[in-house]
């Protein structure tokens, strides 16, 4: 069973920058659409970003602006970079990996912007 382990959260402040890593095991990561997801403080869990594995990139509009989305099959990593954050992007980030019709969750990484 694949196996993911988010990282690179932490406090920054508005406007800053932040690369999220995702680590693949269990499994290879190329064989897996990877999505990024975010659950905002007193919001819904929603999907950010999908890098498929040959690389095609698919961003919700509320941040196709500042967030790009890249793997490494060959490291089994995911990254998810972050510019300009903000207050309103204060949460918890995740990352899943879906194959057919089954998608595994991380535990999250969580990311606290503020002055």
């Amino acid at each position: 069973q694949v196996q993911l382990a988010e990282s690179g959260g932490g406090w920054v402040q508005p406007g800053e920058s932040l690369t999220l890593s995702c680590e693949v095991s269990g499994d290879e990561s190329r064989f897996y659409a990877m999505n990024w997801w975010r659950q905002l403080t007193g919001k819904q869990l929603e999907m950010v970003a999908t890098i498929r594995s040959e690389g095609q990139t698919w961003y919700a509009d509320s941040v196709k602006d500042r967030f790009t989305g890249s793997r490494n099959n060959n490291e089994n990593l995911v990254y998810l970079q972050i510019n300009n954050l903000q207050v309103e992007d204060t949460g918890v980030y995740y990352c899943s990996a879906r194959r057919s019709t089954t998608q595994w969750f991380g535990r999250g990484t969580r990311v606290t912007v503020s002055s």
